[in-house]
Parts: structure tokens; C-alpha cells; sequence
């Protein structure tokens, strides 16, 4: 409407910047979208119950027997990743069908891969209130931390030794790789840790673990560790996967917010930028912003993430899915349009002004089962399903879904406070019903 006011008909004199989209997976808005929308899922289902981190291992028994003798495995990184691929479908299979920790009420999980390291997963999980844990005996029976006794278990004791150590660092090993960067010359990760006789709810991300002083210890890489230097495993998990599983309890509401932002901190980047000082850009000519070939500039896929792309295989997943809910002041709604369009035909097209506000508006106004759930804009997904190329709204006939109203920033005013309106107001019909209070229409939302 401003360019048409501008005298502008054509759209291909309605300029814009271009951006890297939510939708390119990795990019720096896919990453924040995730996240917030993970925090929505904090918001319907509780804090998170569970944390699991799962890594690679090269030395399986499906990549030996299938690589030839003179292959060596970070030469076969589509083989490594089809097997972990494998691997992960399995893991899912025993937290989300077999409820091996009890009845899962949402997931969350995405797959990294370092520069010169093997693809790994990290997954949050938040059970169903019946399947909760509620005290720290609760917490033993899932996550241990101590030494098993070799002759008990002998394959354990195996893959605890080979999987589950730390280090060592410190005074054993001062050049180990948690050490660097550390100005106090400690482990960031605080190993060796101290002995407990019990396990507590601790001060910060996860509980303190039971480590009794029973006297066992293991040779690793050279030195002699005891119990103060295992990594939290599940005994389950760790025997059957035969690798790094890290599996870790969230004892506190103060950890939600760091291990969501862990899980979706997204790939190292660097940022720059490149000048070409041979033709210089005249003052009064705006410099062309290009995010997209900017992002490419600086990108680094590593040959795991490259047939892991390749393959089409998942690098996250969600359940249940986030429905994302537009955000706009009336007439302000984001429209698509060609080049070669006029744009005053645009503005006649009805079809083409519809959003997910609008017609959330006019079902509230005539759909008989709208009227009588009475849901707000945030509840309306979890009963109806929106159809982007219809543009209409119709009954939910399965699967589960949560809605999140797009962000809003307080410096934005009018859309700001519309946004609080919409979180609370249930079933409004029109802009100008949420401005109706008691019979009483104000200008502002505000």
C-alpha cells in the first residue's frame, strides 16, 4: 500500500534485503527458531526430565565387518553415518516405544558434527507427570556414576573403561583438551569430581551424583582413575549402544534455559567481510546487503555432515510440532507477490491478504466447534490444522501440535501489545473486538 502510494505499480520496483530464511537448516535464524520453540514446549509439558548425548563409534562391529582391510574408518564417512543413523532410529525406538524411562511426553533432539570429530546427538526429554522423577533414589536407578565390578559384569566393566572415563587431566595430564583456555589451569567440566556418599540435587545443571570411595580403580591412558573420574552413563544404554552415551537427570528449573541453548548453539562461525577498493561505492548508493552469499562465504561442512545432508537424513526433530502463528496489525500482513505483477490488482485479491490471524478470526466469527472450544490464538493449533496453500483453517483429524505466536519486541508497540492480547483474549472475531473492552472500543491496543 505505501508503494502504491509512492506511485510504484510494478513489483519489481519494490526492493528488499536478502536474507539467509529460518528455513535453511543451520543458519543462524533456523537455530534461534528451534529454540524458541523448544522453550514453548517448557511451557506446555514442564521442565526437562532428561539429557542424552550420544557420539559415533567408529570401532562397531557393522563398521569393521563392512570396511575393507585396507580401509580406515574417518575414510568412510558414509558408512559411519548410515550406522549412526541406525544407531539413533534404535535409541528412539527404546526411550519413545519401548518407555524404557518411563512414558514420554515430548522430545527435542539435534545432530551435531565437529570439524575433526564424529557426528553425535544431543536429545532432551520430558516425561509424562505419572513417569517423573520426584526424588534422588529415583535418579540412581537411571544414571550411574561408579566403577561396576568386573567380575559381575565383565562387558560393563569393558565399556565403562573404554567409553565412560574423563581425562585424565589436571595434575595427571595438564595438556588435555579440557584444560585449554582455562585460566586457573582446572577441568571446565570440574573433574576429578568430589566423593558423595548420596546423591543430592545440586546447585547448578545437574544433580551430584553418588560416588562412594570403594576403592575401585582402572587404568586409563596411562594413570589410575577411580570413581571421582566417571562420566554419568545408563548401564542399559551404555551396553547395548557400546559407545559414548552420556545420560544426564535435570534436577532443576534453573537448567532449562542453558540446556536448550546448548543443544541448538549451532555450528563456529566466523563473520567478515570482503571490500573491493578498486571501485568505490558513491556516498549517496546504499550498499547491498546479501546475507545468503555472506553465510555461504563462511560456511564449513565436514564430510560426515556432507552425506549426512546428502543421505536426507534428519539433523532434528521435534514432538510435538510447533506451530508457528503469524503476527501482524491489521492491513500490515507480509504478502508474496512477481515481478511482473501490478500490485493495485493485489490489493483487489482477498485470496491473497488471507493469514493465519485473519482466519483465525473468522472462524471464531462462524465455525460452530471454534465457538464452543472458545481457545485462544496460541490453543487454536491444538485443535485445528492450517493449510498454507488453501489458506484455511480445518478440524485436527490427528497427530499432536502446540502453537507459538511469532516474537514480538516491546519496542514495537501496537504489534507488541497485540501479541498480549492475543495470549489471553479467547475466541476474538475481529482487530477491532480485541479493542472492544466492556463494550468500549479504544484507538490503541495499547
Amino acid at each position: 500500500m505505501d508503494s502504491i502510494i509512492q506511485g510504484q505499480s510494478r513489483g519489481a520496483q519494490v526492493g528488499q534485503k536478502v536474507i539467509l530464511p529460518a528455513s535453511f537448516i543451520g543458519g543462524p535464524r533456523d537455530m534461534k527458531k528451534r529454540y524458541v520453540d523448544a522453550m514453548a514446549l517448557v511451557q506446555k509439558f514442564d521442565r526437562p526430565d532428561i539429557f542424552i548425548t550420544m557420539t559415533c563409534n567408529p570401532a562397531w562391529s557393522e563398521i569393521k565387518e563392512t570396511m575393507l582391510r585396507t580401509d580406515e574408518a574417518h575414510n568412510r564417512p558414509d558408512l559411519l553415518s548410515r550406522v549412526f543413523h541406525a544407531k539413533v532410529n534404535i535409541l528412539k525406538e527404546d526411550l519413545f516405544k519401548k518407555h524404557i524411562f518411563g512414558e514420554v511426553a515430548t522430545y527435542t533432539y539435534v545432530v551435531e558434527f565437529q570439524k575433526r570429530g564424529l557426528p553425535h546427538i544431543h536429545m532432551l526429554i520430558i516425561l509424562q507427570p505419572r513417569s517423573k522423577f520426584y526424588s534422588t533414589d529415583s535418579y540412581d536407578r537411571i544414571v550411574a556414576v561408579e566403577i561396576p565390578d568386573e567380575h559381575e559384569n565383565k562387558h560393563l566393566f569393558n565399556m565403562v573403561r573404554k567409553h565412560m572415563m574423563h581425562g585424565p587431566c589436571g595434575t595427571k595430564n595438564p595438556k588435555n583438551v579440557c584444560m585449554r583456555g582455562s585460566f586457573m589451569r582446572r577441568c571446565r567440566n570440574s573433574y576429578p569430581k568430589k566423593w558423595a556418599s548420596r546423591t543430592t540435587h545440586g546447585n547448578n545443571t545437574y544433580p551430584t551424583y553418588r560416588r562412594r570411595n570403594d576403592g575401585k580403580k582402572i587404568i586409563v591412558r596411562g594413570q589410575e582413575l577411580d570413581n571421582r573420574w566417571v562420566v554419568p552413563y545408563n548401564p542399559y544404554l551404555l551396553a547395548k549402544f557400546n559407545c559414548h552415551i552420556n545420560v544426564e537427570i535435570c534436577s532443576t528449573v534453573k537448567a532449562v534455559k542453558y540446556i536448550f541453548k546448548y543443544i541448538y548453539k549451532g555450528h563456529d562461525k566466523i563473520h567478515f567481510q570482503v571490500n573491493n577498493d578498486s571501485e568505490p561505492t558513491a556516498n549517496n548508493q546504499q550498499t547491498q546487503i546479501d546475507e545468503i552469499t555472506e553465510y555461504q562465504s563462511a560456511r564449513w561442512v565436514c564430510p560426515f555432515e556432507a552425506i549426512w545432508r546428502i543421505y536426507r537424513f534428519s539433523l532434528s526433530e521435534m514432538y510435538p510440532a510447533v506451530i508457528h502463528l503469524q503476527l501482524h496489525l491489521e492491513n500490515f500482513q507480509c504478502m508474496t507477490f512477481n515481478e511482473n505483477e501490478d500490485l493495485r490488482d493485489l490489493l483487489q485479491n482477498s485470496f491473497r491478504k488471507r493469514t493465519m490471524l485473519t482466519k483465525f478470526f473468522h472462524m471464531n466469527a462462524t465455525d460452530p466447534l471454534a465457538k464452543h472450544l472458545k481457545c485462544t490464538y496460541k490453543e487454536f493449533p491444538e485443535y485445528f490444522v492450517w493449510y498454507p496453500g488453501k489458506k484455511y483453517w480445518a478440524v485436527r483429524q490427528q497427530k499432536d501440535s502446540i502453537g507459538r505466536i511469532v516474537s514480538a519486541s516491546p519496542t514495537e508497540g501496537e504489534r507488541y501489545f497485540l501479541r498480549l492480547f492475543l495470549t489471553h483474549v479467547k475466541a476474538p472475531t475481529s482487530f477491532d473486538d480485541l479493542k472492544t473492552i466492556n463494550g468500549v472500543h479504544v484507538g490503541t491496543y495499547r
